[in-house]
């Protein structure tokens, strides 16, 4: 992976510079009454777009370099040397400027992508984006008859927390949580904040042997970091699909289902039911 992000910079910082010798060359071949100077913006927009501000700023000193090439050998006599290096000067202002705007703007779209996905409190995937998610995943187990489990978890008494220690410790705690979760699960599970004080974890390609190992190890880390700070317990519902459901919609409901009859029956509590044929 350290590889890959490596090697993508520098092939769109190579594929720019390529495009910078095009347009140098167009641009001299064409002569000096002709001013193509905006064919050097296409490159570095490229590279500050699809690279970074660097790649940007990079490409920004080669289009310069370029186009004062361009201009020095396809004019043989120079009246005002002085005005030509400014004017490249002039030229390389404005791509370090487009290259900045380009990248500002880059960074601003994915940080309201990033934003739109994510929970602002426990940095988790959000319930629309976990949707997203699910979604790939129940395709992926639909194509290949592979079973999957979910599993909906609700902290009991989370109100009482609110109400006696007041919303910064039920904050600190929803982070807690959503911390442990996260960090006793698999690479390619997928943990979600649907809202308030629940969580939905999905679990690709997972049977019920396997799903209720990962859970226990999971229920087992919360109880930890809960039973001397928070007076609170865990009520979860888990179902393995051996057949994946038709939506998303339905994988959740029926979990939610199965979560709400552990609250009805005494709280603190881990149901999991298989449903499907093997």
């Amino acid at each position: 992976m350290t590889k890959d992000l490596l090697l993508k910079p520098l092939g769109i910082v190579a594929f720019a510079a390529i495009l910078v010798v095009v347009c140098g060359y167009v641009d001299y071949i064409t002569g000096p009454d002709y001013s193509l100077s905006i064919l050097y913006f296409v490159p570095v927009f490229l590279a500050a777009w699809f690279g970074s501000r660097w790649t940007g700023v990079v490409i920004s000193f080669f289009a310069a370099a370029g186009w004062l090439l361009a201009e020095l050998f396809g004019k043989k006599v120079h009246e005002y040397p002085v005005v030509l290096y400014w004017n490249d000067f002039m030229e390389l202002l404005s791509f370090l400027f487009v290259s900045y705007i380009i990248s500002a703007l880059k960074n601003s779209l994915e940080q309201q992508k990033h934003l739109a996905r994510i929970d602002h409190l426990t940095d988790i995937p959000n319930r629309r984006h976990f949707y997203d998610l699910a979604n790939l995943e129940l395709n992926v187990s639909r194509r290949y008859g592979h079973p999957v489990t979910v599993m909906y978890l609700d902290i009991d008494n989370f109100k009482t927390v609110n109400d006696t220690q007041g919303h910064t410790a039920g904050d600190l705690l929803l982070r807690q949580v959503s911390g442990t979760i996260k960090d006793h699960i698999r690479t390619a599970d997928v943990i979600a904040r649907l809202g308030g004080d629940e969580f939905a974890l999905l679990l690709p390609e997972t049977g019920s042997e396997a799903a209720r190992a990962v859970v226990d190890k999971v229920w087992g880390n919360l109880k930890v970091i809960v039973q001397s700070d928070w007076p609170v317990t865990f009520s979860i519902g888990m179902i393995t699909y051996l057949t994946p459901p038709a939506t998303v919609d339905e994988l959740i409901r029926r979990a939610d289902e199965v979560m709400y009859d552990v609250k009805r029956q005494g709280k603190n509590k881990l149901y999991h039911q298989v449903v499907g044929e093997e």
